[in-house]
């Protein structure tokens, strides 16, 4: 019960601040968005990488800064692991290997963080802060910024353009990412995660051995990696290690943290279309999907079968005893409903309903809020779907903000949809048809065979395909086969679905606007708000409900 008591009360803690937040930040967003006014540190940045920031971009010149960005940077995270040997504060580790490089470049550079190593004793502190950090900052501001140009296609009328690229980003890292995450660290630092350039300390232990201790800048990343959505550690048992979530109460700022960004970006939304209530009903959605998918997780988690887990109380294998089950469930959740990834506690360890719900999570298409602007842009376009459904049930033409939902739309948006399932699909597939590969994933990836070894699979492409980057870890990435297939796919999963958000919101914003009229279903009301809800579950469901079957429900039903 005292356990229950405190998970109820961090759950409200958690409920307070997020509402607190929504509106001040989520206007603090809108304004960072639609002012016309530069910082003098932004006119500079702009004058030396030649950019006009009043000039606007088609969606194509904005897709083509997405791409070009992204690209330059994946080139260079893979090149500075690749040079990792030569560079200042190495603490004396190699260079990279090619293939791992490669993954881990894709990961950082799509806002996944999937990590196929240990960082603590693979990278140096020049590739964890000039590669990894800075990528956790560009890439949670490039899916802000698609998710921006996204409202302003469905805000504007018969317009050729979506903003500009390059000041939709700097804006983005200047004025959002880099000061909150300055506060963030200083917090983390004050609730005792380390921030140091020690390296490793070589101690000796009460028992008369030797221990070797690692340093590093760790605050600075931890916060970064939880308010972008980002994920990845900097020790390889991420936020679980006491080093970067000593306490309770840090645990419970780091998913603040991850969520405050996510949830309060509705209520942008509904600033720049002009409507507030139009964003209050995307985050019902939201918080609902939330509410159920935590309670249902936690659930499964405190009635777990077995001898050992019920003279435990619960299921607390692979779980802290500084956080226990419902603490651990709250980060579970969150993580998995935004494209975090973190975790503070082994998702290979949960039962098998509970690790479900952790598959499931990311299956929705972490639109529950989802990552920075990622999770946002998704649930508008299943707000479009959904509107397309129902607009078939009454016999009209559909609409959305005034706008109307037609052939074009509704093909970039069923594209979209489909892009994701099918790169889960295929990658786990393919890991057990091809008989080469199906032999190195049995002998070597896989370490429990059955059906958990294929929910290791199933989940490790999941979580590539969604840029969540948290795992199954009894399957082991690093191998050949892996790290190429999770890296092509975290590409295609986050970039290809940025190109048709981004076709749709040019084919929105050259439209008029239609007037409403006594047949315009209101996207604002409680009916809106649960055909929305229906339409995520049961697009999901009915896509990945047979594979499910093969693996997590077979076992838990065993």
């Amino acid at each position: 019960m005292p356990d229950a008591l405190a998970g109820i009360l961090q759950i409200l803690t958690l409920a307070v601040v997020l509402v607190l937040l929504y509106r001040p930040l989520g206007d603090y967003m809108a304004h960072i968005y639609s002012t016309k006014k530069d910082l003098r540190v932004e006119r500079v940045f702009y004058r030396l990488i030649g950019v006009d920031p009043l000039s606007e971009q088609t969606w194509r010149a904005y897709l083509r800064g997405v791409l070009v960005f992204s690209v330059v940077g994946l080139i260079f995270v893979y090149v500075i692991q690749r040079m990792q040997a030569v560079l200042p504060y190495s603490l004396g580790f190699p260079a990279i290997p090619e293939g791992l490089a490669f993954n881990t470049a894709a990961s950082f550079v799509t806002n996944t963080n999937w990590q196929s190593y240990s960082p603590d004793v693979t990278m140096g502190y020049a590739v964890q802060l000039g590669g990894l950090v800075v990528q956790n900052f560009v890439s949670a501001a490039v899916g802000i910024a698609v998710a921006v140009a996204l409202i302003r296609g469905l805000a504007r009328i018969r317009s050729g353009t979506l903003g500009n690229f390059w000041v939709d980003l700097t804006r983005g890292i200047l004025r959002l990412l880099l000061p909150m995450a300055i506060v963030a660290a200083v917090v983390l630092i004050v609730g005792g995660v380390i921030q140091n350039f020690n390296g490793f300390t070589d101690v000796q232990t009460i028992t008369g051995g030797t221990a070797s201790i690692p340093g590093g800048p760790v605050a600075s990343q931890e916060a970064i990696k939880e308010l972008g959505t980002n994920g990845g550690g900097f020790f390889n048992a991420n936020s679980s290690h006491p080093f970067e979530n000593p306490t309770a109460w840090t645990n419970l700022f780091e998913i603040a943290l991850m969520l405050m960004i996510p949830f309060s970006l509705p209520r942008t939304f509904g600033r720049l279309v002009g409507d507030k209530r139009q964003g209050n009903a995307i985050v019902a959605v939201m918080v609902t999907i939330y509410a159920v998918s935590l309670t249902a997780m936690t659930f499964f988690e405190l009635n777990g079968a077995g001898t050992a887990t019920k003279l435990a109380g619960a299921a607390m294998e692979g779980k802290e005893d500084r956080f226990g089950v419902w603490a651990s469930t709250l980060f579970a959740t969150s993580t998995t409903l935004t494209s975090t990834g973190a975790i503070d506690s082994a998702h290979d360890s949960f039962t098998s309903l509970g690790g479900m719900m952790a598959l499931i999570n990311m299956m929705l298409g972490e639109v529950a809020p989802g990552g920075t602007g990622s999770g946002l842009y998704g649930m508008l376009i299943l707000a479009i779907i959904t509107v397309f459904i129902a607009g078939l049930l009454v016999g009209r033409t559909p609409e959305y903000l005034g706008k109307k939902i037609g052939p074009r739309e509704i093909k970039l948006a069923s594209i979209y949809i489909l892009i994701t399932p099918t790169l889960v699909l295929a990658g786990t597939a393919l890991s057990f048809a091809i008989p080469a590969v199906r032999d190195n994933v049995e002998k070597v990836s896989i370490w429990n065979p059955g059906l958990h070894g294929f929910t290791e699979v199933l989940y490790a492409f999941t979580s590539a395909a969604n840029n969540n980057g948290s795992a199954f870890a009894g399957i082991t990435a690093n191998t050949p086969w892996m790290n190429t297939a999770l890296g092509v796919v975290m590409i295609l999963g986050r970039f290809l679905p940025i190109v048709f958000v981004l076709a749709l919101a040019g084919s929105l914003a050259a439209q008029d606007r239609v007037p409403a009229t006594a047949g315009t279903l209101p996207t604002h009301r409680p009916q809106f708000v649960g055909l929305l809800i229906g339409v995520s579950v049961i697009v999901t469901a009915l896509t990945y409900f047979p594979v499910l079957a093969l693996g997590p429900l077979a076992e838990g039903l065993k």
